[in-house]
């Protein structure tokens, strides 16, 4: 559901006016129109993909301040995602302009996630300061790798890439702002 806080605009998407913070969050990619009868292919990019065997309104687009309501039609899953269409789009030239959108629900709807799990929204802007109190700079964006999550660390002297591992990450604090790490021999160079 829309909550009050969101405003329509005249090209009927939604947005919160004077926020920094993001208002919506990825599930899923829109990768391809699959098929002739608008379905898309959707890469699922959360760790509850249950979550589309319920989705009944999907936000699309290619931030996380602005997105369109689309009504779900069909949804099932696919080996390589998730298959939903649209009421509306019943095509497959109908949802090729979809192609490369990020299939959202509203932030409110962010299931809990357990201590020591963050969303990435949440680290953006922290202060990284070494476990000897040097000041490196702020996150800037997360790198989702098969590995290990990257934090962008902008710094003064360019950009530090810091792998999200307990060897480095010491502790995050959000409500002070900050990161604590501990930088591992190499890392800087």
């Amino acid at each position: 559901m829309i909550s009050d806080a969101h405003q329509w605009t005249e090209e009927g998407s939604v947005e919160v006016p004077g926020t920094t913070e993001p208002r919506f969050i990825a599930i899923g990619r829109i990768l391809r129109p699959h098929g002739v009868r608008g379905e898309v292919l959707v890469e699922v990019i959360t760790d509850f993909p249950e979550r589309f065997d319920v989705l009944e309104v999907a936000y699309l687009g290619y931030d996380n301040w602005h997105a369109v309501p689309y009504r779900v039609r069909t949804r099932r899953r696919h080996r390589a995602g998730v298959l939903l269409s649209f009421e509306g789009h019943p095509d497959r030239t109908s949802v090729e302009e979809l192609r490369d959108m990020f299939v959202q629900i509203p932030i409110e709807e962010a299931r809990p996630l357990p201590e020591g799990s963050y969303y990435a929204h949440e680290l953006m802007g922290l202060d990284v300061i070494t476990t000897e109190g040097e000041e490196l700079g702020r996150i800037s964006d997360v790198l989702f790798t098969a590995a290990n999550d990257v934090y962008v660390v902008q710094t003064a002297r360019g950009e530090i890439l810091l792998p999200a591992i307990h060897q480095v990450i010491k502790e995050i604090d959000l409500a002070a702002g900050r990161m604590i790490v501990e930088l591992l021999p190499g890392l800087l160079e």
